[in-house]
């Protein structure tokens, strides 16, 4: 406005024709804050009165059209000096009165500002005298000063010199604007946040794992995602914004995922959901078999969230995680755990009369199977033997497997005990039949403990308990049985826990002792060596044999130090005997799997001062089951300081020709089972006679055990055996009287002799 007042101001006086009259019309129609009333009056008195009066009233309406002006103005001479200004150019640059009179020269009003510090420096170019505008100059310029202020000036040149300048304090318009572009900027990152965050939304809301859709509160759809979409089956561009809960369901009934209801019914139910503006959490399960978990949330307003979830596969995963947890994961059959809730309830029916049995099974010679084929053949052989089991029993009883090669059978509804031993029986036979795994026909046995409810145990831990006494005692018998709980099979395991005691306050009481059998060499009857045997002359039961306590020691672990006092004690003594007198000592499969034995045997030679080369090591064949490779290693170990090592009870277990292939033995030595019979038993005269020609064939010694008659020592003597032992010759005797017969330099034994009473 103030721009156009300039401009309108100098182009009347370009025209001549600029004098009061003309100003104050100028003034007057350029701002609304002008008096209109005076003006009015103004008008009257120049048609009416006389030039003075009109000059005097114009002169009035002038100066209070310049006093209400919101613009300040000044008007310059040709000579910069001041014409007029009103008051608002004296408050806009705070000029004192005595500055803003006619005459004042342009320079004085700069200097003034100067002194005020109003300019942070140098003024600018307008306001340097040498620089004024001239009379085709227009300038029109927005200057800031030091203390915040900013005004906008108009300036106009005049044809006959001089300058009008309009002045207009636009701080807070400039402030008002900045603020607006300050807020216009903030709305348009504000807007691009707002873009950026709608695509990351939409993005997210697209490749969410759930289906996801919001409704508004009178069930109008607001948006879904692409996921619910797919979940449903649902043809694309199907849905959009605004359709009903009704008609949502209808689609996805119609493409054919949907739960086991009425559309009505189901919409029924989800209208409830909402309506009740309750977080819920519901499983449905759809008629294609999928599983979806729908999370309702409601809205303030009314509406409300849900996501859809297919938990199929998460179903499905604890469903198995379920089964896993009762069920042995090889086998399939129930576990311990199922065995034992199965048992509880079959146990609340025996208050009714009922009788229930459980049959504890140990399957025979599984570890060798293990061992010699394979944990692979072993896992197989357990699966056919599962399926044996659940063919040989009824449908309301329970095959379980509860661990290793351990089986226990829940039979219910029983008349009488007879009823358990036809099952026995029924699975001892199926059991036994030949299996055919992997081009390996493989044979084995189990053993059966029987416990019957209610009369052997009232609770499922009992009953397990007292049929795995049973079973025990089926071992004892020569396994491939069965037996039943009897109380004093309880009586013989307390006397076993006691006997277990008093082995390992056997070590430290020094009760042990070692008797020696002679092993004689054919056909000259010379004792080449000495097998030493332990006893334990017990306090209260007196003399102890072996068979006794040895398993016990294998099965508590105390066979370790037992076994490593054997072997010092009777190499100690056995440095007093003939060079050409050997001491033969049994090793536990136990002992070979404790790393320290190469140690421990020769820490025995070199305290004993025993030769290495009269000492030899009995093993079993079951040595060579477990770890076949570190074990032949320790052979060579002890072989190489020249210690020799024997088999023995060759031919009993699952003998392997591979093992006579891989390591060159210095003895054989075939089972007393074979030598019994071998007089008798054309089978047992073969297995010997084969086993003394691979024997003398690589140049290995062969010994006979449990020789006892002079027939069998013929019989051994022609099938090629060149060592016996047995009670023929001599039994085990003590320290004291072998020494009496190793006296007997070249002492011989000889057809008739028996014992230690006759020799040649």
């Amino acid at each position: 406005m103030h721009k156009l007042l300039a401009r309108q101001i100098a182009d009347a006086a370009q025209g001549g024709a600029l004098d009061i009259t003309r100003l104050t019309e100028l003034v007057s129609n350029s701002y609304d804050e002008f008096d209109q009333e005076s003006v009015r009056r103004a008008r009257e008195i120049v048609a009416s009165g006389t030039a003075t009066e009109k000059l005097a009233e114009q002169n009035r309406i002038l100066d209070a059209a310049l006093a209400h002006m919101v613009q300040g103005v000044a008007i310059f001479d040709a000579e910069q000096r001041l014409v007029m200004s009103n008051k608002r150019y004296a408050e806009i640059y705070g000029f004192p009165p005595h500055l803003l009179v006619p005459g004042t020269n342009w320079p004085e009003l700069v200097a003034f500002l100067l002194t005020q510090n109003r300019y942070a420096g140098e003024p600018p170019e307008e306001f340097h005298p040498d620089s004024l505008p001239n009379a085709f100059r227009v300038s029109d310029t927005v200057h800031r000063f030091s203390d915040g202020q900013i005004v906008a000036i108009a300036r106009r040149a005049m044809p006959y010199g001089g300058w009008v300048t309009t002045h207009e304090d636009v701080t807070d318009r400039e402030q008002l604007h900045a603020q607006l572009r300050e807020q216009h900027e903030l709305v348009k990152a504000q807007e691009a946040e707002l873009r950026l965050r709608n695509v990351q939304f939409d993005i997210a809301l697209n490749n969410m794992t759930e289906g996801f859709c919001f409704f508004d509160k009178y069930e109008r759809l607001i948006i879904c995602n692409n996921r619910f979409v797919e979940m449903y089956n649902i043809p694309a561009g199907s849905i959009r914004p605004g359709m009903t809960l009704r008609e949502i369901v209808d689609l996805r009934y119609a493409a054919g995922v949907c739960p086991a209801l009425t559309s009505e019914d189901y919409y029924i139910a989800r209208h409830r959901v909402g309506a009740a503006q309750l977080p819920s959490d519901t499983e449905v399960e759809m008629s294609n078999g999928k599983v979806f978990e729908i999370h309702h949330r409601p809205m303030p307003d009314g509406g409300w969230v849900a996501t859809h979830e297919d938990i199929t596969q998460r179903r499905r995963v604890e469903a198995k995680i379920a089964h896993l947890a009762h069920h042995d994961a090889l086998t399939n059959l129930p576990n311990r755990v199922r065995l034992m809730d199965r048992l509880e309830g079959a146990l609340q029916r025996t208050s009714d009369g009922e009788m229930i049995a459980v049959h504890l099974l140990d399957l025979d010679h599984f570890k060798n199977v293990n061992d010699t084929l394979g944990h692979p053949i072993g896992d197989e052989l357990l699966k056919i033997v599962a399926n044996r089991l659940k063919h040989a029993v009824r449908d309301i009883d329970t095959v379980s497997r509860t661990g290793g090669d351990e089986f226990v059978i829940i039979q219910t509804a029983l008349t009488d005990c007879s009823d358990a031993a036809l099952l026995a029986e029924r699975v001892i036979s199926a059991i036994s039949a030949p299996y055919e795994i992997a081009g390996h026909q493989i044979i084995i046995g189990t053993s059966v403990g029987i416990a019957v409810a209610p009369a052997d145990g009232e609770t499922g831990d009992e009953l397990i308990q007292n049929a795995d006494l049973a079973l025990y005692r089926s071992k004892g018998d020569g396994r491939n049985t069965y037996s039943f709980f009897a109380r004093e099979l309880r009586t013989a395991l307390q006397l076993r826990s006691v006997l277990e005691a008093d082995l390992r306050h056997a070590l430290v009481a020094r009760e042990f002792e070692l008797h020696y059998q002679p092993i004689v060499q054919m056909p000259s009857g010379k004792i080449t060596s000495c097998e030493a045997l332990v006893r334990w002359r017990h306090p209260q039961r007196g003399m102890l044999a072996p068979d006794s306590f040895i398993p016990l020691a294998e099965e508590s672990g105390l066979i370790l130090p037992l076994g490593e006092w054997v072997v010092r004690e009777a190499c100690k003594f056995a440095a007093s005997w003939p060079d050409s007198v050997k001491l033969s000592v049994n090793l536990s499969p136990n002992q070979f799997r404790n790393s320290d034995l190469c140690e421990m045997v020769v820490a025995a030679l070199a305290a004993s001062g025993l030769s290495p080369e009269q000492l030899q090591l009995e093993i079993t064949e079951t040595v060579l089951l477990t770890n076949n490779e570190a074990t032949l290693a320790t052979f060579n170990r002890l072989q190489s300081i020249g210690v020799c090592i024997a088999i023995d009870d060759f031919g009993a277990g699952y003998s392997s020709l591979s093992y006579l292939q891989k390591f060159r033995f210095d003895n054989i030595k075939i089972d007393r089972s074979f030598v019994k019979d071998v007089t008798h038993s054309a089978a047992s005269r073969s297995i010997v006679r084969a086993i003394a020609a691979i024997a003398n064939g690589l140049g290995i010694v062969c010994t006979a055990e449990g020789v006892e008659t002079d027939e069998q020592w013929c019989t051994l003597v022609e099938e090629g055996c060149s060592e016996m032992q047995g009670y023929l010759f001599s039994p085990a005797v003590s320290a004291a009287q072998i020494l009496k017969l190793l006296r007997y330099d070249g002492a011989q034994w000889t057809r008739g002799a028996r014992g230690t009473d006759r020799r040649a």
